[in-house]
């Protein structure tokens, strides 16, 4: 299986690093795992919605060229679905068996995914109706992954 992770920004925290290339390597037993970085646009503190608007836009359309027609793309959003990890696995699992060998998974910026990101995406998933930091993020997404891989080979994992 193919997974991609297309994020909006770099990791600057050299503890972020450090996890992300650990999660990284434990991956590499059971997937393909590449990570994408795209920039991240300069926003204003007081931003204007048109703004939010055009920074989510520009940061979408650099998303959107590194996503091919035939991936699954899965975008982390606050409002999409939340799985358990169990649940979570089973649904990667499924993807894989009913053809699906390329999953992207989306982490947007600050602000968010654009209109469009959300709309190529084939599923939303939310891990709390907290927000989190993007940085941060990455390494709970990959955290969850690798549990997921390790459930689906019936390996030792903790709830």
């Amino acid at each position: 299986m193919n997974v991609k992770i297309l994020c909006v920004g770099k990791i600057k925290e050299k503890f972020f690093r450090d996890a992300i290339s650990e999660y990284s390597k434990r991956l590499s037993k059971y997937c393909n795992l590449e990570i994408i970085e795209v920039s991240d646009e300069k926003t204003s503190e007081n931003a204007s919605d048109i703004e939010i608007s055009l920074v989510k836009s520009k940061e979408g359309e650099r998303i959107l060229k590194h996503i091919k027609e035939k991936d699954f793309v899965i975008a982390l959003a606050i409002l999409g679905k939340q799985l358990d990890s169990v649940a979570f696995s089973k649904y990667i699992e499924n993807l894989g068996i009913s053809g699906h060998s390329s999953i992207v998974f989306v982490i947007g910026g600050s602000l968010g995914l654009s209109d469009e990101v959300m709309k190529r995406s084939d599923y939303q998933i939310s891990f709390s109706e907290m927000t989190f930091p993007h940085q941060l993020m990455r390494v709970i997404l990959l955290e969850q992954i690798y549990r997921g891989m390790r459930i689906m080979n019936n390996e030792p994992y903790h709830k």
